[in-house]
C-alpha cells in the first residue's frame, strides 16, 4: 500500500495545494505568561492550511495555497511570508471589506495553549467563491488539502465543496477535520459528511473525529471515517501517538516522539505537511506516519508555527535518534 496516485503526467501540477484559513499569529515571547501580562509578542504566519503548505514546501514539495487576506499591511505581510517560505501565492487575493485575521495564543507548556481568534466581522479566507477557483489546477494537484473551517460559512463552503467535486477523488484529497467550534454558527454534521464523501484521506484528533462521525474511540473513529468514504483514516491521539487505518486493511499505530514541549500549536500542521510528503513519496503507511510524527515533535519543541517547520535533514536526525524508520 503506497497511498499515491498520479496526475496524468502534468509537469506543471503542484505536489500540494492547500485551501482555507490564514492569519497573523501573535505569541508572547515568554512561555507561561498570560496575555494580560505579556509585554512583547512575536508575529508569525498562521492558519492551519498555511502552515501545512509551509511544512510541505520545507520538505522540498512544490506547493500553492488558495486563500484570501485583507487589503491591509497584515495581508501584505502574509503574502510575503508565503512567498518567502516557497509557497506559490498566485491564488491568494485581497478582500477589501474585511481585515486580515489575528490570532493570539497563550503558551503554557506542556499541554495548554489557548487560542483567541479575531475574525470579525468575517475573515477574508471565508470569502473564497466557487467561480474564482482554478478547478483545472485543483484537479491536477497531486494532493489537495482542505479543512473543516472552510466549510463553516458561505461562500467558502460552496467553494470547498466545488473543489472536492472537481477532484472527484483523484490523487490524494485530504480533509483536515479542523474543528473550531467558535467559528461555526450551524451544526457541522451535514457538511462534514459531504466532505468525507469527497475525500480520500481524513485527519483529525479524537474530538474532531467525534464531531465528524459520532465516534471518539480511535479504532471506532477510524472505522467510521472509512465508512464515510475515505481510503485512509488518521486519528491523532496526543500523548498516545497516532493511529492510521487504510481501507485495504493496513494499520499503523505509532507512538509519539518524546520532546520537551515548548508550544504544541503547529505540531499538527507539521504532521500534516510531512504526511503529504510521505504519501507523495510512496512510502508504506507506518513509515509515512513515523516521519510525520517526528516533524510534529520538532515543531512542538519550538516556539513558532510556520517558521518552526522542519527541513528533511532535521526530521531524519530525529528519526535516527529514535531508532530510524
Amino acid at each position: 500500500m503506497t497511498g499515491t496516485a498520479g496526475t496524468g503526467g502534468d509537469p506543471f501540477a503542484f505536489d500540494l495545494i492547500t485551501m482555507g484559513r490564514i492569519g497573523v499569529d501573535l505569541y508572547p515571547l515568554t512561555s507561561g505568561v498570560a496575555l494580560a501580562d505579556a509585554d512583547t509578542f512575536g508575529k508569525f504566519l498562521g492558519g492551519s492550511p498555511a502552515n501545512v503548505a509551509v511544512a510541505a514546501a520545507r520538505l522540498g514539495r512544490r506547493v500553492a495555497m488558495i486563500t484570501r487576506t485583507g487589503a491591509d499591511p497584515f495581508g501584505a505581510y502574509l503574502r510575503a511570508e508565503l512567498r518567502g517560505f516557497g509557497v506559490d501565492d498566485r491564488w491568494v487575493a485581497e478582500v477589501a471589506d474585511f481585515p486580515t485575521p489575528i490570532t493570539f495564543c497563550e503558551i503554557f507548556p506542556p499541554d495548554r495553549f489557548p487560542l483567541y481568534f479575531y475574525r470579525l466581522p468575517k475573515a477574508p479566507d471565508l470569502e473564497i467563491a466557487a467561480e474564482e477557483l482554478d478547478l483545472a489546477a485543483v484537479r491536477a494537484a497531486r494532493v489537495f488539502w482542505m479543512t473543516g473551517t472552510g466549510l463553516s460559512e458561505e461562500p467558502s463552503r460552496a467553494a470547498t465543496l466545488a473543489a472536492l467535486e472537481a477532484r472527484a477523488k483523484s490523487g490524494i484529497t485530504v480533509f483536515d477535520l479542523d474543528w473550531r467550534p467558535m467559528l461555526w454558527r450551524e451544526k457541522p454534521g451535514p457538511y462534514y459528511e459531504r466532505a468525507l464523501a469527497g475525500a480520500t484521506v481524513a485527519v483529525g484528533n479524537a474530538e474532531e473525529c467525534e464531531i465528524a462521525t459520532g465516534a471518539a474511540e480511535p479504532y471506532a473513529a477510524a472505522r467510521a471515517l472509512l465508512a464515510a468514504g475515505v481510503e485512509l483514516a488518521v486519528v491523532k491521539r496526543g500523548p498516545e501517538g497516532v493511529l492510521a487505518v487504510h481501507r485495504d486493511g493496513t494499520v499503523a499505530e505509532v507512538p509519539p516522539v518524546p520532546v520537551e514541549v515548548v508550544n504544541g500549536l503547529g505540531a499538527g500542521d507539521a504532521f500534516g505537511g510531512a504526511l503529504c510528503h510521505g504519501l507523495l513519496a510512496g512510502w508504506e503507511l507506518e513509515r509515512a506516519v513515523r516521519y510525520a510524527n517526528a516533524a510534529g515533535a520538532l515543531v512542538a519543541s519550538r516556539l513558532a508555527c510556520s517558521a518552526a517547520m522542519p527541513f528533511s535533514h532535521e526530521v531524519e536526525e530525529v528519526l535516527g535518534r529514535a531508532g530510524g524508520l
